[in-house]
């Protein structure tokens, strides 16, 4: 028993032992994070625009008015008008800028099979994202390809949140990808 398990290491060892570097994943989605970071952008910008007209022009009128409840009696309104506009337009660029930053272009097996270089997009789709190089045993893949409908989520270890695989995307090495980024490892 042992030793056919011994023997059945030995074998994916081998197999993955690449003698060049390897593409494994690709997929690059470069015009859609372009327009949706365009898009994020203009909300940042329609956002602060409004919270600047919000902060500059809706000052509660002087003196007694009309008992109109939608009329601003204090700056109260005003000014948690002012926070929420900037809050929800910080939040949307936050959003185009860290969505890009996951989401996976390119997935490449080192030579020798033993460190991954993960590619992905730039912030707000501008320019090529960060490149990261990890061992192999610091990433898991916490659901086979196969058993997820859009994207597959990838664990790498010492990183906050997980890179995602778009389906859509070209898989090179199909067999080499599920026994090196695609197994599912306790990190």
């Amino acid at each position: 028993m042992a030793a056919a398990r011994r023997a059945a290491v030995a074998a994916l060892e081998v197999a993955t032992a690449v003698p060049r570097d390897v593409v494994l994943f690709r997929h690059d989605r470069d015009r859609f994070f372009r327009l949706a970071g365009f898009f994020c952008a203009g909300q940042g910008l329609f956002w602060t625009y409004l919270a600047h007209f919000a902060f500059t022009a809706l000052r509660p009128a002087s003196g007694p008015g009309p008992d109109d409840p939608l009329r601003p009696r204090d700056n109260k309104w005003r000014f948690g008008f002012t926070a929420s506009c900037l809050t929800l337009g910080s939040l949307i660029v936050a959003a185009g800028c860290l969505f890009p930053l996951r989401a996976v272009r390119r997935i490449t097996l080192l030579r020798g099979g033993t460190e991954v270089t993960i590619s992905t997009h730039g912030p707000l789709g501008l320019g090529r994202g960060p490149t990261v190089t990890v061992p192999l045993r610091h990433i898991s893949c916490r659901a086979h390809r196969s058993e997820v409908p859009a994207t597959v989520p990838l664990k790498v270890k010492g990183r906050p949140f997980f890179f995602l695989l778009d389906k859509r995307g070209q898989l090179c090495h199909p067999r080499l990808f599920d026994l090196t980024v695609g197994a599912y490892r306790k990190l």
